[in-house]
């Protein structure tokens, strides 16, 4: 296994690392076929006090995997993150995968993310780029500076692990102490439109798939978040499972329990492996 580390802008939290696993050998004379990635994004409820040593152990395990993983770090609330930054920022580092790709011989056709559950929250909106401009909040999508020169690199698919995929309601159940607000920089009766913008529940239907997994014992997260989000995106026909695991909010992220290997493999089915 090979680390890489890039850095997609000056701030100190504008980076990412590679994981490489040994490339294939060639067969019959022909260089190995183009590798996809997973992007990891670490969760801590947008805090600055959490980073991406949390997506290290997944970067490491999906490596020894034969899986091409870039463990994503951004700007937090707390440090020069929140709105609009961190949202500028996951999509930036997306993006600079496609710098990248010629030297690691990546395929950008296959580009997966593993988030959990900021992470899988900011995984999810990032699947809904192309929506963004449509979603009735001009102010905001003003606010977020990004790719629109055919540049972008697009999530082909998403694992998210018990994500925050429904805004308003984890703003209403006052998750983590307030923990949206504080992202957004204020309550949705403040700044409606900003909410409604960053809220994945906004871009419903996306055309790519979603896996939704949530552990069965995890008091940190409701599992409502996930299934709501489901239900609304199925009803609009959009490609969206809820995958209950075994398991506390924790247990999504320890490589070594059945709940995230559930993971691995769905990240693997969505690469194509």
């Amino acid at each position: 296994m090979k680390r890489q580390k890039y850095h997609y802008g000056d701030h100190p939290s504008q980076w990412g690392e590679l994981f490489l696993p040994e490339t294939p050998a060639a067969r019959n004379g022909r260089p190995p076929s183009p590798r996809g990635v997973v992007v990891v994004i670490h969760g801590g409820y947008w805090r600055s006090q959490y980073g991406a040593e949390l997506g290290e152990p997944l970067a490491k395990d999906l490596a020894a995997h034969g899986i091409v993983a870039w463990n994503l770090e951004y700007r937090r609330a707390g440090n020069g993150g929140g709105w609009p930054r961190t949202f500028e920022d996951i999509l930036a580092g997306i993006d600079k995968l496609r710098e990248v790709a010629g030297e690691h011989d990546l395929d950008l056709n296959r580009v997966v993310a593993l988030g959990h559950p900021a992470g899988g929250h900011l995984a999810v909106w990032a699947a809904g780029r192309e929506r963004l401009a449509g979603l009735g909040a001009a102010d905001a999508d003003r606010q977020v500076a990004r790719n629109l020169n055919g540049e972008a690199v697009h999530l082909t698919g998403v694992v998210s692990q018990s994500g925050l995929l429904n805004l308003a309601q984890a703003e209403w159940a006052d998750l983590s102490n307030g923990a949206v607000s504080n992202f957004l920089g204020g309550s949705a009766e403040r700044y409606p439109k900003r909410h409604k913008y960053a809220d994945p529940m906004s871009a419903v239907p996306l055309t790519i798939p979603v896996y939704a997994v949530h552990g069965l014992d995890d008091d940190t997260v409701p599992v409502t978040q996930s299934e709501a989000y489901a239900t609304a995106a199925r009803a609009a026909g959009a490609p969206v499972q809820v995958v209950k695991v075994p398991g506390d909010h924790f247990s999504l992220i320890d490589p070594k329990t059945p709940s995230y290997r559930k993971c691995r493999e769905l990240v693997q089915e969505l690469l194509q492996l």
